[in-house]
């Protein structure tokens, strides 16, 4: 019970990511806020209350934290999760709305959360950030420059605040998955394509370690960070992407 009587905000709530995240947080003693666009018919709200959310708009991301106030009397951490990503293609065919996008949704939404999140953890100094970005910042791949522009922005994003709220004793850091076994990873894939086996593979192929990142593997990570056994733990990027980076 790592993390217990904590309570977390986790966004990406719907997805294989943030619902291995949430899992292993409520097994380790945390309450968590979940929050996602669409809620997952299979999600039990009793076990932990889910808010629906544009996390691009602030009057959401207010009404997120707002919630997770009234709720549960605090904010000790929030887990960034939520994210899109970007079917590969040549720069010429990415379009100002898709960039846009992209930006909005892994960049914007992150900033936001943090920013409506940070003032109850000065008023406790305390708290944890945990912001998802991806391998793909380190190890970059073409046609995918909105993704990993935004994911990028992410990264500096957290090693900036980690330096700005280290007085308030609040730690930020952020995490690198490699090919995830999610849904996501099939929007990688150009339009018009499906992800077969055989495109599976190649992502398979690209881990160093032989397999597709599980998404306990992030999860294990998460708990790890807002664990006071990570408490001199801020400003750092955690790689779990089974070597592709090297």
């Amino acid at each position: 019970m790592r993390v217990k009587g904590r309570h977390i905000i986790v966004t990406g709530a719907s997805g294989g990511m943030g619902q291995a995240v949430i899992s292993r947080l409520l097994e380790e003693g945390a309450s968590v806020t979940a929050v996602d666009r669409v809620r997952m018919p299979d999600i039990d709200q009793r076990m932990y209350p889910f808010v629906e959310a544009d996390l691009t708009k602030e009057e959401d991301v207010e009404r997120v934290v707002k919630t997770s106030i009234e709720q549960n009397g605090q904010i000790y951490g929030v887990v960034n999760a939520a994210g899109m990503a970007q079917a590969a293609a040549p720069l010429e065919e990415v379009t100002t709305d898709f960039w846009d996008m992209v930006m909005n949704v892994n960049a914007k939404a992150a900033f936001l959360m943090c920013r409506a999140a940070v003032p109850y953890m000065k008023k406790e100094q305390c708290g944890v950030i945990v912001n998802i970005a991806s391998i793909a910042v380190e190890r970059v791949r073409p046609g995918l420059s909105a993704y990993i522009a935004s994911k990028g922005a992410v990264t500096a994003f957290s090693k900036a605040l980690a330096i700005e709220l280290a007085p308030d004793s609040i730690r930020v850091n952020v995490i690198h998955p490699g090919p995830s076994d999610t849904g996501m990873l099939g929007e990688f894939v150009r339009p018009g394509e499906n992800m077969d086996d055989t495109k599976r593979e190649v992502f398979q192929r690209s881990v160093p370690l032989g397999r597709l990142i599980d998404p306990d593997d992030i999860a294990h990570a998460v708990v790890y960070l807002v664990s006071d056994e990570a408490r001199m733990t801020t400003g750092s990027v955690f790689s779990i992407d089974g070597g592709r980076g090297l």
